[in-house]
């Protein structure tokens, strides 16, 4: 094992890790010189100005580091904000980022992706893990190799997130899912509900699907609950939608777990006029303009918002942190939240463009008069 400063040493053991995270982590070139960064972290603070030239802020002047994020839908509009956030990090940072993965939520490209990294030697991975055994051997090899790794947006169970990451950055995934369903059972007494999912089993979307129907079991309601896939193409998963609300109609209740079957949702409920029918409550997830529209027309009852600009920042901010201070700073896991988007609270989302949203692309301050109220 290299040499490692004592403080760095008994930081590490201190962490909630298992033992052969622990050793990759302590033999990771980061760590060997944890005591240089630290002074030169300290030096960065001073009042000196000729020690603080070329320093972002009260940091140290850093290399360039090269932060590698590997998505499963890299075009997909949800995550535009999440590549601003990861943006506007390395502005501020002095960093850079990549933008990899798959277009369409194949495991293998992603796999790959991670894989190229790795020998690419990035300095630090933020992965959306949407299958754990797949992504088991890739994080070890980063890790083996002193490569610090996060996941975003997509991870294990928190007692069981099947890799050996770091930290997690993202939404509490099961929990949202049960939130979603205990909404609607505010609207519901019993009946038929469809739950649509883009591409089950993968672990950024099935965790919400299970939890719903952990809601609706819970409740004791007569309701029958049915995961539906549709797809990870917003096209295809619309005629989905539409042909399984034709054949049943009789529907009590709509609900979505991505971001494309939510949109979907909206536009069928508007196209075949569903409320007039009995249709009880709709609902879903994510921000994209035409959820928000069926939003404000009351075709969806609710969507979440899961703020995923801070998907893409706080993971380039953990990674950097950890990688300025040689590993003492070690990133923590984030829930980026649970926001319900009513009627009545849609308007700043509709009326306001930004980045921060993914609506608009200006660097701008947002002001506001008053609060937004999240029912």
């Amino acid at each position: 094992m290299r040499d490692v400063h004592p403080a760095v040493e008994k930081a590490v053991e201190t962490l909630p890790l298992n033992s052969l995270t622990r050793r990759r982590l302590l033999r990771g070139t980061g760590l060997a010189s944890a005591s240089l960064a630290a002074s030169a972290l300290l030096a960065g603070c001073s009042d000196d100005p000729a020690v603080a030239e070329g320093a972002v802020g009260n940091f140290p002047r850093t290399p360039a580091w090269k932060f590698v994020f590997v998505c499963h839908v890299t075009t997909n509009p949800f995550f535009t904000p999440t590549q601003y956030g990861a943006e506007d990090a390395c502005k501020l940072l002095g960093v850079q980022f990549q933008w990899t993965g798959s277009v369409n939520s194949v495991v293998a490209e992603m796999v790959d992706a991670t894989n190229t990294a790795v020998s690419a030697k990035a300095d630090g991975l933020a992965v959306a893990v949407v299958d754990k055994a797949a992504f088991k051997a890739p994080v070890d090899q980063a890790l083996d190799a002193g490569i610090p790794v996060v996941s975003f947006n997509a991870d294990g169970a928190p007692d069981d997130p099947g890799t050996n990451r770091l930290a997690y950055i993202g939404q509490g995934l099961y929990e949202s899912g049960y939130e979603l369903g205990r909404r609607a059972l505010t609207q519901l007494d019993g009946g038929e509900v469809a739950g649509f999912i883009a591409t089950p089993g993968q672990l950024n979307i099935q965790p919400r699907i299970d939890g719903a129907q952990a809601a609706f079991k819970d409740s004791g309601k007569p309701v029958t609950f049915t995961p539906i896939a549709t797809n990870a193409d917003v096209t295809q998963g619309l005629s989905i939608i539409d042909a399984y609300v034709q054949g049943h109609p009789n529907l009590a209740g709509l609900l979505a777990v991505d971001a494309g079957s939510t949109q979907s949702v909206g536009q069928t409920v508007a196209k075949y006029k569903l409320r007039d029918k009995g249709l009880k409550v709709a609902g879903g997830f994510d921000l994209v303009p035409e959820t928000l529209a069926a939003v404000k027309s009351g075709d969806l009852d609710y969507t979440i918002d899961q703020q995923p600009y801070l998907q893409g920042f706080l993971p380039v901010l953990a990674l950097y942190l950890h990688k300025l201070t040689g590993g003492l700073l070690f990133p923590t896991q984030t829930n980026t939240g649970l926001l319900f988007v009513t009627k009545d609270n849609v308007d700043p989302y509709q009326g306001t463009k930004t980045r921060y949203e993914g609506s608009d692309t200006a660097v701008k301050l947002v002001e506001r008069s008053g609060p937004i109220a999240h029912p």
